[in-house]
């Protein structure tokens, strides 16, 4: 799994790809927890286009980092939900929880 990070003024895009597991998730969760507690970032988005797979652990990473992001008053938001992510969130009865949108611009532009 890669993660790659953007700046931008509204915020931050975590650009992932590849498969995010009980081995790979660690490195998700960490830039989800740092950018949250960066008080400059009001938005963190986390765009899964690239991300076919995704387990327990990964999940739980996804929702520490929503949890994390509330408590520092920043929104948590996740763009390019592929089928295998979406039917997992939407199994663990998450899907409704996190704020999905279409793009990262649509995002960052709200």
């Amino acid at each position: 799994m890669q993660v790659n990070i953007k700046h931008h003024a509204e915020g931050a895009v975590v650009q992932v790809t590849g498969d995010v597991d009980m081995l790979s998730s660690p490195r998700l969760r960490e830039a989800i927890l740092e950018l949250a507690q960066d008080c400059a970032k009001a938005r963190i988005v986390v765009n899964l286009e690239g991300v076919h797979y995704i387990d327990s652990s990964g999940v739980a990473s996804l929702v520490e980092g929503l949890q994390t992001a509330r408590r520092y008053r920043t929104k948590l938001m996740l763009v390019g939900l592929n089928e295998g992510p979406r039917d997992v969130l939407q199994l663990t009865r998450l899907l409704d929880v996190f704020d999905v949108r279409a793009s990262d611009s649509a995002a960052l532009g709200d």
